[in-house]
């Protein structure tokens, strides 16, 4: 059976890249760093650190070992956080990863009234893409991800949870009223993520087009700006549209164009409290802000 304290000392070098830098972060000295490595590939009889000039780096058995022990131990730290706010040892932590729109529109207010309903939880926040919450999602480094799909999102593994939020239509903008989709098949366009440009690829390839890409950010605020500047047509998702909202931009809804926002959880209910009373206030929280209850942007 692999040592845990072994385990963890390979995670945080492969994190930080050096011995001398995992030993600080650990407390540990260099030489007690390099003996817990020594014997955890006594333990595992592979070769798990090799030399590289004045410093080190993971062999593929190491980053293979390193990669399943960040989520072994970021679901023991978990399982420690759960169980003394069972136990009532102290008020207990909450942890939330969500994309920058739902940051910047639904979830500070479930923060809020979960910051007022419960004083004494400790809630953490990060601003992060949906691939990268499902991977701290399943090292244990956050309690719940905000995330969103499309149709045809390779779905998860069964230890992800998915809680339905709402659905989000996208819209086509521009710096005119924009009229349909397929009018604009020689126009240039603007795409965001990599997640994002795909969808706008699918959308017009639907509409019998291939999209002429000629600006690219994740930026919203940028993206806005280009559009009123007659500098392309682009696709956002409602939610973008509630948390900034240009002026100058004309606004149609897509037809059949929608990504569903989702609450992942890691593992089957029940959930530990804090992670149950985090859903409750993003379920609470969705319809002051679900673009499918709000008036849709001018057109």
């Amino acid at each position: 059976m692999l040592d845990v304290v072994r385990l963890r000392v390979l995670v945080t070098v492969a994190r930080r890249g050096s011995l001398t830098a995992a030993a600080k972060e650990l407390h540990y000295s260099q030489p007690s760093v390099s003996h817990h490595l020594a014997r955890l590939e006594a333990e595992t009889g592979a070769k798990l650190i090799q030399r590289a000039g004045r410093g080190i780096r993971l062999t593929e058995a190491g980053k293979l070992l390193a990669e399943r022990g960040a989520e072994i131990i970021g679901r023991l730290d978990a399982a420690s956080e759960e169980l003394a706010a069972h136990v009532g040892l102290r008020s207990g932590r909450v942890r939330l990863a969500a994309f920058p729109s739902a940051l910047g529109t639904f979830v500070p207010g479930a923060v809020t009234c979960l910051a007022r309903s419960h004083p004494g939880l400790r809630i953490n926040l990060t601003e992060t893409e949906p691939p990268e919450a499902m991977r701290l999602l399943r090292a244990g480094r956050v309690d719940v991800a905000v995330v969103f799909r499309y149709d045809d999102t390779a779905p998860e593994d069964g230890d992800i949870q998915l809680i339905p939020l709402f659905d989000d239509p996208s819209y086509l903008l521009s710096d005119t009223p924009p009229g349909e989709l397929w009018e604009h098949a020689d126009s240039p366009w603007i795409a965001g993520c990599d997640r994002c440009r795909s969808h706008l690829l699918e959308v017009c390839g639907e509409a019998g087009f291939e999209p002429r890409i000629s600006f690219t950010s994740d930026d919203i605020v940028a993206v806005q700006a280009l559009v009123a500047a007659g500098m392309g047509l682009t696709l956002l998702p409602g939610l973008a549209l509630s948390a900034h909202r240009n002026p100058h931009v004309h606004a149609r809804e897509v037809p059949g164009s929608t990504r569903h926002v989702y609450a992942a959880v890691y593992g089957d209910p029940p959930h530990p409290p804090p992670t149950q009373v985090l859903l409750s206030a993003l379920r609470a929280a969705v319809p002051a802000q679900n673009p499918l209850a709000s008036a849709p942007p001018r057109s």
